[in-house]
């Protein structure tokens, strides 16, 4: 589970920004957080801003570095990494820096790495079985490693070996060191970032078309309650006429989805349902595989096509404590402000970013930093601008008439 993660001079973050799932010591809605050794980690948190304020950046910065650990081995000595300063001041030839704290198997690890797109200046590797504070590595001035003496032969024969522009924690555990797997494994695989709406529907539809008995009878459970009125679906094959096969694609096959309706014989494929059943038919394999796995998902408009009901029953899923039993995360941003209620969500489940329009920085800040009275109306409060976060609309607009 994640606890917090900071971002520095990363996109439109200038300044160090901190994001937290640790839930503060208020009461209410306690099935919204899980308790691991005395800390409240909250399930799921909801994002809001201004449309250009920063909020798919904070998706985007997460799946940067997942990629840039999972590509770490196979980099040439020469290879550029994908690191993207801040643009509209001189912190565009300063480092970034990336920090991120979380819980797998009860125990804390804390990892975190300063870079350019050429070098890794620094990274670091923490955890803390029973509960205090042991370093894993410590990286320095790019090559300079610091280790526990009882691992440094093993783990300065893997430093020696290291390029300036490779991951420690990527190279030990593909050197097979046991103590950053779990960590390494937590970062690469259990954290999934959806902000590409193509990517995910072309692999939703992979992933039904194996034709799990799981996911059939979870997905079919899911559009039942969400009032689809869809009974049944299969996921085929279909062939593209040469004369329209796009270059991009190697083989004259995709796939597609064909759903059967309640009290009806007629068929509709994939394309010919409306945007929010495609959206919604390809996140559930997605939840399915978080809630099933102890996965976390972050999720890019969630509410992108679907109704303020639908969106609100996605987020009581991973709050319910006996369909999300393993306590898995969501982490999202919307526009949707039906969710902005003291039954629905904690205050320090939600969040806002602003950007300053003088100098185009976001800021990251939750609810929780304003005195919010507990029968407060918080969707009127933001729609108020009483938060920040919201669009400033000018009514000075004047339409031009060519003459």
């Amino acid at each position: 589970m994640i606890l917090e993660f900071s971002v520095k001079n990363f996109l439109s973050f200038k300044d160090k920004v901190t994001f937290s799932m640790i839930a503060n010591s208020n009461n209410g809605l306690d099935n919204n957080y899980i308790t691991i050794n005395d800390k409240k980690i909250l399930k799921t948190s909801a994002i809001y801003g201004a449309n250009a304020s920063g909020k798919t950046n904070i998706f985007k910065i997460i799946d940067i570095v997942i990629k840039m650990l999972k590509k770490s081995n196979n980099n040439d000595v020469f290879d550029k990494l994908p690191i993207i300063p801040f643009k509209f001041d001189d912190s565009i030839n300063n480092s970034s820096e990336f920090e991120i704290k979380f819980i797998v198997n009860n125990i804390r690890y804390v990892y975190g790495f300063i870079a350019d797109k050429n070098i890794i200046y620094e990274e670091y590797l923490y955890y803390y079985p029973n509960g205090r504070e042991t370093k894993i590595f410590d990286r320095t001035n790019k090559n300079n490693y610091s280790f526990s003496q009882k691992e440094f032969k093993i783990l300065n024969d893997i430093a020696i070996k290291n390029a300036p522009n490779k991951f420690f924690i990527a190279s030990a555990t593909n050197w097979n060191y046991e103590k950053t797997k779990i960590p390494y494994k937590f970062l690469t695989q259990d954290i999934n970032v959806f902000y590409n709406i193509s990517d995910i529907q072309e692999n939703a539809l992979k992933e039904y078309f194996i034709n799990d008995d799981k996911l059939r009878k979870f997905t079919l459970e899911f559009l039942k309650k969400a009032d689809f009125n869809i009974i049944d679906y299969k996921v085929i094959e279909v062939d593209i006429p040469k004369e329209l096969m796009p270059n991009m694609f190697k083989e004259n096959k995709i796939l597609t989805a064909i759903f059967k309706h309640k009290d009806s014989n007629l068929e509709l494929t994939y394309e010919e349902e409306s945007k929010g059943t495609q959206i919604i038919f390809s996140f559930i394999p997605f939840i399915m595989d978080a809630i099933n796995n102890k996965k976390v998902s972050m999720i890019d408009e969630l509410d992108r096509s679907l109704h303020p009901y639908l969106v609100e029953m996605i987020v009581e899923l991973f709050n319910d404590t006996d369909i999300n039993k393993s306590s898995s995360q969501l982490i999202f941003d919307t526009h949707d402000t039906n969710l902005l209620k003291q039954n629905i969500l904690r205050r320090d489940q939600i969040w806002f970013i602003e950007k300053n329009p003088d100098n185009g920085v976001s800021d990251l800040f939750p609810l929780s930093d304003f005195k919010v009275r507990k029968d407060e109306n918080i969707e009127k409060g933001y729609l108020l601008g009483r938060y920040g976060a919201v669009p400033f609309i000018k009514n000075d607009f004047i339409l031009w008439e060519e003459k």
